[in-house]
């Protein structure tokens, strides 16, 4: 399973998304039980997301789809 990540993480390696796109996207996937989010309670708040163990059963899929991409990638762009 791949390590918690805060907000500000996750943002960073999704270039080009908003702010509104990566929370809206979070919330439902913790409604489908795919993400689990986790609240420290400190000042600042601190957030963490991470895949939960439904969520961690869809890596083989996620794996694929990234090496057909970074394969498609390579042939056209």
């Amino acid at each position: 399973m791949a390590s918690p990540q805060r907000f500000t993480e996750l943002r960073n390696t999704l270039p080009g998304i908003s702010q509104k796109v990566l929370t809206d996207n979070l919330r439902s996937l913790e409604e489908d039980g795919l993400v689990n989010r986790e609240v420290f309670a400190e000042v600042p708040p601190k957030v963490v997301y991470s895949l939960s163990e439904l969520g961690d059963t869809l890596r083989p899929i996620i794996d694929a789809m990234k090496e057909w991409g970074l394969a498609y990638k390579e042939m056209y762009l």
